[in-house]
């Protein structure tokens, strides 16, 4: 299948097609990040609605917000893969790809004949990256998955929340980490491929992505005979850690990361540098066994500053420090602008949305920054490239194929 024309800069993965057959949040973060790079993505949809998540919210412009986020950059073909025609046209696609991605229901894709060894007998070169809840062996292979159930069972949500309970990551964390881990393992076989010729079969689940980043608190849990508890901003193992609220309402956070900014911080914060060698506060874990004692020390100090100057002398004491934002604090972060990473991107219908550039940048390259496609809006001309003439693409359309 012909790409589209590269950019002045050629990006890295101009030239290379990635079929997905794609929905929530997981799998389209994984292509979306494959499409900034270049590649060209088309993503499969349902005819009569597309992906499930372009109906989440209505809160930009009338579109989704996760879908906004996870979807600009690609093509929309739809497609009926219950349909003989419409997996014909799979068929198509997937023999002009050079990679295939789903994150179908449990056993779904092997249905279609989409499994990775039936994919590798017909297309040795295509790619296949199957993302699932579980995984696709074990005991939970057939369980369906989503984020926050995965944040259960990995035991973060046991983690997240203050004394008065427990609560669910602000953001899809499960989702997220499955996305970078399929992403990366997507880019790790072409690189494979490019080098050997082999194309090999990515697998990732939701599970393990998130078990991944909860080896610290399961070690801590192992080894030291309890969980870390839930403190809010505090830290399970650092003191003093965490926001405290000055004298005008606002809550700066810093955190001690050694000997010499506990010293600082004495001196120069709190103002009585006698506390360093307290033998309540001599060491890390003595400060954490009266975290209690030395919190409601620097809480008072904290009481008597307005934020700023809070913030000001924790910056003189070399002391890492944050006001802690909200949702309109970080639309309005200086270093977005005076780095000028925001870009507008195109969504149907022609409005324009901001949208944040990639945060890997690659020297002298542009990422690929380009509109949110509508349902099925490419449909017609991809059809056509795959050799369907106007009459056979209305008769796919008039008997509900696309």
């Amino acid at each position: 299948m012909t790409p589209p024309p590269p950019a002045p800069d050629v990006l890295p993965l101009a030239g290379i097609t990635v079929v997905s057959l794609e929905q929530a949040v997981a799998a389209p973060f994984a292509t979306r990040q494959l499409a900034d790079l270049g590649a060209r993505v088309i993503k499969v949809e349902r005819p009569g609605g597309g992906d499930f998540a372009r109906r989440y919210d209505t809160t930009v412009h009338g579109e989704s917000s996760y879908f906004v986020w996870l979807n600009r950059s690609k093509e929309s073909i739809t497609l009926d893969l219950k349909t003989a025609a419409g997996r014909a046209v799979l068929e198509q696609l997937l023999g002009r790809a050079d990679v295939f991605v789903q994150n179908l229901a449990p056993g779904a894709a092997a249905r279609l004949g989409c499994g990775p060894e039936e994919l590798a007998e017909r297309f040795p070169r295509l790619i296949t990256a199957g993302l699932s809840g579980y995984g696709t062996s074990g005991p939970w292979a057939d369980r369906k998955a989503y984020d926050l159930l995965v944040q259960c069972q990995t035991g973060l949500v046991s983690l997240t929340g203050n004394e008065h309970g427990t609560a669910r990551a602000g953001v899809s964390v499960a989702d997220i980490a499955a996305g970078m881990y399929l992403y990366s393992g997507i880019l790790t076989a072409l690189f494979t491929r490019a080098t050997t010729g082999v194309a090999r079969a990515v697998e990732v689940s939701l599970f393990e992505a998130l078990a991944e980043w909860m080896h610290q608190p399961a070690y801590y849990t192992r080894y030291g005979g309890t969980q870390p508890p839930r403190i809010g901003t505090r830290h399970a193992t650092i003191a003093p850690y965490g926001a405290f609220t000055a004298a005008d309402g606002k809550e700066v956070l810093f955190s001690i990361q050694n000997e010499r900014e506990w010293a600082a911080l004495c001196e120069r914060f709190l103002r009585c540098p006698e506390l360093a060698t307290d033998p309540r506060f001599a060491t890390g874990a003595d400060r954490v066994a009266h975290r209690d004692a030395l919190d409601a020390l620097v809480a008072e100090r904290f009481a008597r500053l307005d934020s700023a100057t809070a913030g000001r002398l924790l910056d003189e004491a070399g002391i890492a420090n944050a006001g802690v934002n909200d949702m309109d604090g970080f639309l309005a972060h200086p270093v977005l602008d005076a780095r000028d990473r925001w870009r507008d991107v195109p969504l149907p219908g022609g409005a324009l949305v901001p949208a944040l550039l990639p945060p890997a940048d690659l020297a002298g390259l542009t990422p690929r920054m380009d509109a949110v496609p509508a349902a099925g809006e490419h449909t017609d001309g991809i059809l056509a490239e795959l050799g369907h003439g106007p009459d056979a693409i209305d008769a796919l359309r008039a008997d509900g194929v696309v």
